[in-house]
Order: structure tokens, then sequence, then C-alpha cells
């Protein structure tokens, strides 16, 4: 029998497991690259300011994607707690994005303005100051390390470039925005960085709730 006949070539049957996959997975995925939802932006979505994207980067670095993820399931127990499910178009401007599923720490998608500037200071300084039970470690030194800006202009330059190429109707950053970035970030800690980049996750669509 002809199914006798793959199971007794390896390599038959590896090339059409290949040939399985690879079908399958077009099937699923380039349907995603004609959706608008799925390549452009939500409304009022903007890219990351210049101090935003320091905190990002400052994020990254710091590894806080792993114990806190950014992403939220359309299930009602994640949507009670956390607020509304994440969408793509949340997500045009994050290269890379920062999804997840480890979650030792809440998921942080919708934290932008649930707290104040002063509570997430207090917060990454210190966690059990406001959290008893927190078993974040601090980050005090961030409020210490002052924003040099080198490389502002380059990473808002790049940006642009994966923007572009990657996505419909996006905003890109003009050429005066560039050039003024890093006065931006003149007097700025990595502290004042990382807290504009929390408060600003998940506002665009928990604004319009």
């Amino acid at each position: 029998m002809s199914h006798e006949i793959v199971e007794k070539n390896v390599g038959l049957m590896a090339l059409l497991i290949l040939v399985v996959i690879s079908v399958g997975g077009l099937v699923e995925i380039v349907p995603l690259f004609f959706l608008k939802s799925t390549t452009e932006p939500v409304d009022g979505l903007k890219p990351y300011t210049a101090l935003q994207l320091e905190g990002r980067d400052i994020y990254v670095r710091e590894g806080c994607y792993l114990c806190h993820s950014q992403m939220i399931r359309p299930f009602r127990a994640e949507t009670e707690r956390y607020g509304h499910y994440s969408v793509a178009g949340e997500f045009v401007y994050d290269h890379p994005f920062q999804w997840g599923s480890k979650r030792t720490g809440p998921d942080l998608a919708r934290v932008g303005g649930r707290y104040s500037d002063d509570w997430h200071r207090v917060h990454l300084m210190n966690p059990r100051d406001v959290v008893p039970e927190s078993i974040m470690p601090g980050f005090p030194w961030l409020a210490d390390n002052k924003l040099d800006g080198k490389l502002i202009k380059k990473k808002m330059r790049v940006l642009n470039m994966l923007t572009r190429a990657t996505c419909n109707g996006c905003q890109t950053y003009s050429d005066e925005q560039i050039e003024n970035a890093p006065s931006e970030l003149e007097g700025k800690t990595e502290m004042d960085a990382l807290i504009a980049y929390l408060q600003g996750l998940g506002t665009s669509i928990s604004s319009r709730r």
C-alpha cells in the first residue's frame, strides 16, 4: 500500500512532513499580512517618544520581560484582571515585541496610567514599600544613571526603516523629531525613561474603553 511505502522510506517521509508543515504554515501565516488589524496601528497609537524609547531599551536591558508579559489573552479571567485583550495593531512599533508568557509578576500590557509616576518611582526603588508581598528586586541605580542620548538618533532612524518595511499606515519620526531627540533626554535619568515607557503601555486601547 502507498502509506507503507512512505512509512518504510525515512527520506520520503521526512520530505512529505516538510511539505505538509510548509503548506500548513503558509495557510496560517500569509493571510495575516493582508489583514489590516494585524498590519496597521490601532487608532491613537503613536511611535514611542525619545524618552519612552530609551525606557523601553532599559526595560529590555534589565530583563523585565523575564517576569512580566505584555499580552492579555481574550479570556474572562485575564480581561477582568488586566483589561482589554491585546490586539496586534498595538505592537506595530515594537521591535522586538514584548509579548511573552512568563508571569512571575503581573502582565504589564495595560499598566499605563494605572498608577502615578511617584508610585512607579517608589516601586522601582523598593517594590516592597508599595507591594509588601512582592518578590521583585529593586532598581535604585536607575535613579542615579543619567541618559546620554548618544544613540537615540540612530535608534529612531533604524525604527523608521523597520516601520516602513513592516507597517501599513504607520507614522515615522520626522527629521525634526530626530534632531530634537537628544535635547529631550537632557537631565533625565534611566528611572524617568522607564517610567515614561511604562506609563504609555496599553493606553491606545484602554483610553477608549
